[in-house]
C-alpha cells in the first residue's frame, strides 16, 4: 500500500508505514465492516476465520456493528448483512447536496405557509441528521437546525422515520429497554417508543412536545423510498408556546403532509427513492 503526496506539482509516492500502535478491537471491527460491505453478507464462522479469533469473539464484534446499525442479522443464528448506517453514510456522502437543492423550494414554500422553521432530516441508526433547515421569520422562533444531530426518538422527524421500520429492525437499533432522555418529556423506554410509533402510523405524522430541546415542539412527516423504508422527513420546529395542543399539531400536520407528498414526487422523479 502506498500514499501519494503532491509536492511542487509532482506526485511523490511514499511507502506505507505501519502506525506505531493499533487498537486491535477497533482494527477487527473495521476489518469486519469492510468485508461485510464487500461481500454483502457474513457469518460468525467466516468472521472468526477472517480475523483468526474464536467464534464467540467474532460474535461480539458483529454485535457491536449491529448496535451501531452498521450490520443487521437476517434471523437469530443467521448471516449478518450491511445495516442502515452503511446506506445512510453512502446516501449522505453522495446525494446530500443534490437532495438539499431539490428540497429547498418545497421547504421555502412551507416556511412561508407556516411562518415557522422548516427542516429536512435523515435517519442514521438511532439519530437524525438535519440535512437542511430554514429559519422561520418570527422574532420568537426555533433557530436553524442545519448540521445538528439528535436522538431520533426525541424529535418529530425522527419518530416519523422510525415509524417506517418493522419491529425486528427497530429492536435491532434499540437493543436495550431504556432510552436516552434529553428532557423530562422524552420517551424513556423502548416499550413507550413502540406505543408512540403505533400512534404515528395511525395518524400519519409525529409530534414532539418539549421532548428534545427545552422549549421546542415540532411536527414531522416521513417520506419513504419506493420500498417503504425511511428516506427523509420534513419537520417543522415551533416554540412550545405556539404548539401546546394536539389540535395545533394536527392543523400544522396537514400543511406538512402536502409538502411531503410534493417532495416525495420530486425525489422519486430523480430516483432518490
Amino acid at each position: 500500500m502506498t500514499d501519494v503526496l503532491e509536492l511542487n506539482g509532482a506526485a511523490q509516492v511514499e511507502p506505507y508505514v505501519e502506525p506505531p500502535y493499533v487498537v486491535q478491537s477497533a482494527d477487527h471491527v473495521l476489518s469486519l465492516l469492510s468485508t461485510l460491505v464487500e461481500r454483502g453478507s457474513l457469518r460468525v464462522t467466516e468472521a472468526a476465520e477472517l480475523l483468526g479469533v474464536v467464534p464467540s469473539t467474532a460474535h461480539r464484534l458483529l454485535a457491536t456493528l449491529c448496535h451501531q446499525s452498521f450490520a443487521v442479522q437476517e434471523r437469530r443464528g443467521g448471516s449478518y448483512l450491511p445495516g442502515p448506517a452503511v446506506s445512510a453514510l453512502t446516501a449522505l456522502r453522495g446525494e446530500r447536496v443534490d437532495l438539499r437543492s431539490m428540497a429547498r423550494p418545497v421547504l421555502e414554500r412551507l416556511r412561508e405557509e407556516t411562518q415557522e422553521t422548516v427542516s429536512l432530516v435523515a435517519l442514521d441508526g438511532t439519530a437524525v441528521h438535519y440535512v437542511e433547515s430554514i429559519d422561520g421569520p418570527q422574532p420568537l422562533r426555533v433557530a436553524s437546525r442545519l448540521g445538528l444531530s439528535r436522538p431520533a426518538h426525541c424529535s418529530s422527524g425522527g419518530k416519523a422515520l422510525l415509524s417506517l421500520l418493522d419491529r425486528e429492525e427497530l429492536l435491532a437499533r434499540y437493543p436495550t429497554s431504556r432510552l436516552i432522555r434529553r428532557s423530562a418529556n422524552s420517551i424513556a423506554t423502548r416499550k413507550g417508543l413502540e406505543a408512540a410509533l403505533a400512534e404515528v402510523r395511525a395518524r400519519g405524522y409525529a409530534t414532539n412536545f418539549d421532548e428534545g430541546d427545552t422549549g421546542i415542539g415540532g411536527v414531522g412527516v416521513a417520506i419513504p423510498d419506493h420500498e417503504g423504508r425511511p428516506l427523509v422527513a420534513i419537520a417543522v420546529g415551533v416554540p412550545i408556546a405556539r404548539l401546546a395542543t394536539t389540535a395545533q399539531a394536527a392543523a400544522l400536520a396537514g400543511r406538512i403532509r402536502a409538502a411531503a407528498e410534493e417532495l416525495g414526487q420530486v425525489l422519486a422523479a430523480h430516483r432518490f427513492s
